[in-house]
């Protein structure tokens, strides 16, 4: 049995060397039925097209190397440890020394061959005055255009072939449409989740987590249903868009960080998707900075110093560690889960490009980069522009949201209020107001507010790297 390795070359030097077969049998083939059946021109024709496929074959296994079919055939022969004509043979490579061998041998076998009865003989008479020059011509014009018109026909008939078995490879060997729940953790049974998400699948809304129990033990995981988006391909019910999800949540699910969720299954149906993670009892940023400013919450600087890093580090790890660049495509707050001591952990990052989000709504509208919005472009510095402002909202402590900055004293933006402020030396006054005391933080955080500006730059070529502010921002305390 063939081995589908043949069909496929690993390197154009393969595939040339195995055209180089089919051009040559296919050029003899279209040259027979032009030539005439003289000993002569049968000879001369066989030692050319002979001394033509060598030259190709040479040159075949020199791209190919050793792997190829000619490499292989080539390498099969002693190599000869002793001089032959004055030329050494034992620096040359065993390709080499049969090549040259076939030509010497041709090359004698010619002056040898029965080219003087054959030639020497008569020529008959030629009608209407044709010499037997132009005969010859006549002859060697027709040998020229079957071979080339026999080996490009081989050439494309092979091609074709190639392309025509590839097709159909990668047609059968198209990843299954999975049904049921695929689970990625050990600890879940398909059998409980899938039975836990029919019982309350109607409590959760769409777009938020709901903790769901999945068995007597307590296990606690967070659940959340997506609708899949029109724009990440044909309609929901299609197997091609649940491929394309399936093969984008399988790369979601091998991306293991410390600030980065771990997603622990998922179950694609018809036109939605269901997520589970880890279940983080702090609740996510949004959460916490809602209690903050209703005084219910106090978060120190180091704390949110702390997020801020593990946010950074989570982006870098997303950007620049995984197998595959991942972008986020939607940080916020409500994206930032929070463990115990405010260890930050990233949730929902790559989702978007799934699911019908849309970067005008009110709760991603203020996080989102403005080339999101003008070219509908998104690269990694979109996500940091997001980050800025995430440091922007721990600095300050205000919602972006808030009406405050639809007024003219607010800039129409927490980006340009706080960009206002720096420009005209009140950086101080944007801090927020419980974490102002100690001398030695708030020169800390004044640097900080730096670094938030830049990442919240209009031209994304101004926005440093997630690698480059991890790195500012963890020598902010050297300082």
């Amino acid at each position: 049995m063939l081995k589908m390795r043949f069909f496929f070359p690993l390197s154009w030097g393969m595939l040339l060397s195995r055209l180089a077969f089919v051009c040559f049998f296919v050029a003899l083939l279209a040259c027979s039925f032009q030539t005439t059946s003289s000993p002569a021109s049968c000879f001369e024709l066989v030692r050319s097209l002979v001394l033509l496929l060598l030259c190709v074959a040479s040159f075949c296994v020199r791209i190919s190397g050793k792997n190829s079919i000619l490499g292989k055939l080539c390498c099969s022969f002693p190599r000869p440890r002793s001089c032959f004509g004055g030329f050494s043979m034992d620096g040359q490579s065993p390709s080499k020394t049969l090549i040259f061998l076939a030509l010497f041998a041709i090359q004698a076998f010619s002056q040898i061959g029965p080219s003087e009865p054959f030639l020497s003989a008569s020529p008959a008479p030629s009608p209407l005055g044709q010499t037997p020059q132009f005969a010859l011509n006549v002859r060697l014009r027709r040998m020229i255009l079957g071979a080339l018109f026999g080996s490009v026909t081989g050439f494309l008939a092979s091609l074709l072939f190639l392309l025509s078995v590839r097709l159909l490879l990668l047609c059968a060997c198209r990843a299954p449409v999975l049904q049921g729940p695929v689970v990625f953790s050990p600890a879940i049974s398909p059998k409980t989740l899938k039975s836990a998400l029919s019982t309350d699948a109607q409590l959760i809304p769409n777009g938020k987590y709901r903790r769901l129990i999945l068995d007597d033990a307590g296990l606690a995981v967070a659940a959340k249903r997506l609708e899949l988006g029109a724009h990440a391909g044909p309609p929901g019910n299609s197997d091609s868009l649940k491929r394309r999800v399936q093969r984008e949540l399988e790369l979601l699910a091998r991306v293991k960080h410390r600030n980065v969720m771990s997603l622990m299954a998922y179950i694609c149906e018809q036109e939605h998707v269901w997520v589970v993670y880890d279940l983080i009892a702090g609740g996510s940023l949004e959460e916490a900075l809602v209690r903050v400013r209703a005084q219910q919450l106090k978060l120190g600087w180091d704390a949110r110093h702390r997020i801020a890093v593990g946010v950074a580090k989570g982006l870098r790890h997303l950007h620049f560690e995984c197998s595959h660049r991942i972008l986020h495509h939607g940080l916020k707050p409500s994206n930032v889960m929070l463990e115990e001591g405010f260890e930050p952990r990233l949730a929902d990052f790559g989702l978007p490009t799934l699911v019908s989000s849309r970067t005008d709504a009110p709760s991603t509208a203020h996080y989102a980069a403005p080339e999101s919005f003008q070219s509908r472009r998104y690269t990694d510095k979109s996500d940091i522009y997001s980050f800025g402002m995430i440091l922007g909202v721990l600095l300050t402590g205000k919602d972006p949201s808030d009406p405050f900055f639809a007024g003219d004293t607010g800039r129409g933006s927490l980006g340009r209020w706080i960009r206002h402020l720096q420009q005209a030396g009140d950086a101080r006054d944007a801090l927020d107001k419980a974490l102002l005391g100690e001398e030695l933080e708030e020169e800390e955080m004044l640097m900080a507010i730096r670094i938030a500006i830049v990442c919240m730059s209009d031209l994304p070529a101004d926005r440093p790297s997630s690698d480059e502010l991890v790195a500012m921002l963890t020598q902010l305390q050297s300082f």
